[in-house]
């Protein structure tokens, strides 16, 4: 290359990194900041003399660039991440009492003052984006805590997540926060789908999430979506509070709220939620309360968690919207084990932020309690902001005549006897082969946490039950004999037709713990289904388990044991089960999943890089032998693996006094296991 050319490409980077250096400010300037310095037309010239130079020069283009926000291809689907600490979910309350009991336990639980920060608990959806030497690696939903869809593609589209960070003070990280739309925004993108004669959404968290699941990152772009950060992970620098991690997130470029408080004791923080709950409607985004955090990180580590919730916050939400609508009628869904439930039908109503038509009334107990009777002017409540109830009827307002309702005797799908057990407030449908419950089973199995099965959505469900191709869950095994037929359904074809066999197929892949959790036993959820398998190999074996054997798993109570051996006692249920069997569906845990003496019922803590496996690779070792895997160092701690580079979770071990195994020594504890199944 002549002396002249390299001044010309040394000439034409520079240019190229002045423009996405000036782009990207302007961004933050306009997005975060909300100050913008240029029109608008002066940074499309800029944004569009970057684009001209990439496009001249390829090999100069970056995956950080201001140019690379949206992809040029439609994404076929989005593969599954685990992350690396699992994003838990809060605790709620609606109290004060309930919010100063969580003070008294944050109290006992320490030894030295603490202090709050008080967040706006805005109602967006959750993600999570991992940085690497300031690169955005990788944005990801929340999924169910422990893992999620990757959709980065989508998250890039947003100009106020920073594609690379503003400073190198940090340079690998993971942020968390919300992606949401304001009303304003939402109202606007619903005037303009309604102009264009398309379907409007309900409130604008559901039509955030909804975006960020498209496929086409395009359209995503063209979707008002925003972010706010709220959590920042990183090991160099160490961090040691969470107030002050919100400010270095607002210097490496992130929005953060505005509207952070940090309390000195538990008063102040009933006072900022007071203040929230009279204010909340001043906000330009829909908020459903605040969420309290212990402002050290290492006291949030001496904390630890329960469960899915850390112990060292909670979500202090607001007292629910209440608006007053006419109850229509009662009528009855029928779910997938039987059970009929009313539900009131209403005259439409706007609570909360969305159009509320339909809401549960539960049982026929709770329908006579509150004397809720067709034709009353009820009450409609939105508990948490969320989910919609009827809480009450207006009794000055009833008018004459208006009987109390009275639950039918025979199911409104299949017209066959429905019954209460003397122990319960449900009734049940007595006809397994009810169309909605085989509807309602179907769903279920082919569920994403189920067997994932893609494509089998309610509306398909409907249509194949209906077309009298399904009549129950093992039927899906035998689509691929009528694909013909299958083909010339109406809204069908060829390539419908081939995708759904395929998923299908694929479905023969998932593990057995999820072929039990599709079974649909009741009080068998995926949790208690992964369980099970963990301690009983096959399902020949579980097949054969009497009652007292299944309550001698820890865990397992009377009332889970005795509806799995109901289930596998009933005749139908056994000839469907043979049936996937014969499908060719797992229906034994790979030998890895044996308890060991020497991990079983032990919690483990990972700190570091291992070079062996990988994160998630040991959280399944470990996992698979009856151990638990801990976000965080605490008492009940038995082993922290500490890989290269350990973070402040050894300190926090070596203080106190956890046993502290090298990836070495945690190899040997595997293989010697694996060596005593052997």
């Amino acid at each position: 290359m002549s002396t002249s050319v390299q001044r010309q490409r040394k000439s034409v980077v520079r240019r190229i990194e002045r423009l996405r250096n000036e782009i990207r400010d302007h961004d933050y300037r306009y997005y975060v900041l909300a100050e913008p310095a240029i029109p608008d037309k002066d940074y499309d010239q800029l944004l569009q003399q970057l684009t001209r130079l990439e496009e001249e020069f390829p090999e100069l283009k970056t995956p950080d660039s201001p140019t690379q926000r949206v992809g040029g291809q439609v994404t076929k689907e989005f593969p599954t991440v685990v992350h690396d600490v699992p994003m838990l979910s809060l605790a709620n309350t609606y109290s004060e009492e309930e919010v100063r009991d969580f003070d008294r336990r944050i109290r006992t639980g320490l030894t030295r003052p603490y202090r709050y920060v008080c967040e706006l608990k805005i109602d967006g959806v959750a993600v999570s984006l991992v940085y690497r030497d300031g690169v955005l690696q990788r944005g990801a939903t929340r999924g169910d805590g422990t893992q999620g869809d990757n959709i980065t593609v989508n998250i890039k589209t947003i100009r106020s997540v920073p594609l690379r960070l503003r400073t190198s003070r940090i340079g690998n990280a993971e942020v968390r926060g919300e992606v949401f739309m304001t009303r304003e925004d939402f109202l606007a993108m619903n005037k303009e789908r309604e102009r264009a004669g398309e379907r409007t959404f309900v409130n604008p968290r559901n039509s955030a999430a909804g975006t960020l699941k498209l496929q086409d990152s395009a359209l995503v772009a063209k979707r008002p979506l925003q972010f706010i950060a709220y959590s920042l992970r990183a090991q160099n620098p160490p961090l040691t509070s969470h107030y002050e991690n919100l400010r270095i997130l607002k210097e490496l470029g992130f929005r953060v709220s505005e509207h952070t408080r940090l309390c000195a004791n538990i008063d102040e923080v009933v006072t900022y939620w007071k203040e929230w709950g009279d204010r909340r409607d001043e906000l330009p985004y829909d908020i459903d309360g605040v969420v309290v955090k212990v402002d050290s990180l290492t006291q949030q580590d001496e904390l630890g968690a329960i469960a899915k919730s850390p112990r060292w916050a909670i979500a202090f939400k607001f007292a629910s919207r209440r608006q007053e609508t006419v109850l229509r009628s009662v009528l009855l869904q029928v779910g997938r084990v039987g059970t009929v439930t009313p539900v009131a039908d209403l005259e439409p109503v706007f609570v909360g932020g969305t159009t509320v038509s339909r809401a549960t009334l539960h049982n026929e107990d709770y329908i006579r309690d509150l004397d809720i009777r067709p034709g009353d002017v009820v009450v409609v409540e939105k508990g948490g902001d969320v989910i919609p109830k009827v809480s009450g009827a207006v009794l000055e307002k009833r008018k004459k005549g208006i009987k109390p309702f009275s639950m039918p005797t025979v199911c409104p799908e299949c017209g066959s006897r429905i019954f209460r057990p003397a122990d319960e407030a449900n009734y049940y449908c007595v006809n397994t082969e009810c169309p909605a419950q085989v509807r309602a089973r179907i769903e279920h199995f082919a569920h994403r946490g189920a067997m994932d099965i893609e494509g089998l959505g309610e509306a398909v469900v409907d249509q194949l039950v209906d077309q009298g191709f399904l009549k129950n869950y093992a039927d899906l095994y035998d689509l691929h004999k009528r694909k013909p037929e299958l083909v010339e359904l109406e809204r069908w074809g060829e390539k419908s037709a081939a995708n759904l066999l395929e998923s299908i197929e694929q479905s023969k892949g998932r593990p057995f713990s999820r072929v039990l959790f599709a079974l649909g036993i009741r009080h068998v959820g995926a949790g208690v289904a992964q369980l099970i398998c963990r301690n009983v190999r096959s399902m020949d074996v579980l097949l054969g388990m009497a009652a007292a054997e299944l309550e001698e798993i820890p865990g397992i109570g009377p009332q889970i044991a005795e509806s799995i051996v109901r289930f596998f006692a009933d005749r139908h249920n056994r000839t469907l089960i043979e049936r996937l069997r014969k499908a060719g569906l797992p229906f034994s845990e790979k030998a890895n999943v044996a308890v060991s003496s020497e991990l079983s019922g032990k919690t483990f803590v990972l700190t570091g890089t291992l070079d062996a496996l990988s994160r998630s690779e040991a959280k399944e070792q470990i996992e698979g032998r009856g151990g638990h895997v801990a976000s965080s160092v605490s008492k009940n701690t038995d082993y922290v693996v500490a890989g290269r580079d350990p973070g402040s979770k050894l300190d926090r071990a070596k203080a106190l006094r956890v046993k502290v195994v090298t990836e070495k020594e945690f190899l040997a504890m595997i293989n010697n296991t694996s060596q005593q199944r052997g």
